[in-house]
């Protein structure tokens, strides 16, 4: 599995958010727009690509605000790079990757997400950079051990 990208947009107290759909890796979970990072491309581009792809959005100026890894029992590893903006012009256009919906900052759905994100999304949500690594079961059905702090730099 190659290393991908999440990009949170934020807009007047909101975050968007994307219920990805059946079949697609995470099918069922609120998430960010995202996905594989290509090769020659630098994991900034990849954001700013999946988002056009999965939103119609074109976005600007992200920042890169986290690092996670990500590894199951006996199986695949992974990172994901975590970017955010406020900058992003154009209409929401929805895609085959799922449904696309505005969330309020204090009304995070957790419980329809990856079991991780109630552990950094804090940090996301204070614009606090931050890394993480996780372990999951087998096929990342659920969560075994984490870890998460603040980083200087990503």
């Amino acid at each position: 599995m190659r290393d991908a990208t999440l990009c949170y947009i934020f807009n007047n107290g909101k975050v968007l958010l994307q219920k990805k759909s059946s079949g697609k890796f995470g099918e069922g979970k609120w998430n960010a727009p995202g996905g594989k990072i290509e090769k020659r491309e630098n994991p900034e581009n990849a954001a700013i690509r999946e988002v056009k792809e999965e939103t119609g959005l074109a976005v600007k100026n992200v920042q890169k605000i986290g690092l996670l890894a990500f590894a199951e029992e006996g199986g695949k590893l992974f990172s994901a790079h975590i970017f955010v903006t406020d900058n992003f012009s154009g209409e929401i256009k929805e895609s085959e990757e799922g449904e696309l919906k505005w969330f309020d900052t204090k009304s995070i759905p957790y419980q329809e997400m990856w079991e991780d994100d109630k552990v950094w999304f804090p940090y996301l949500l204070k614009k606090q950079k931050f890394k993480g690594a996780f372990l999951f079961t087998k096929g990342f059905k659920k969560l075994i051990r984490q870890k998460v702090e603040r980083a200087d730099s990503l």
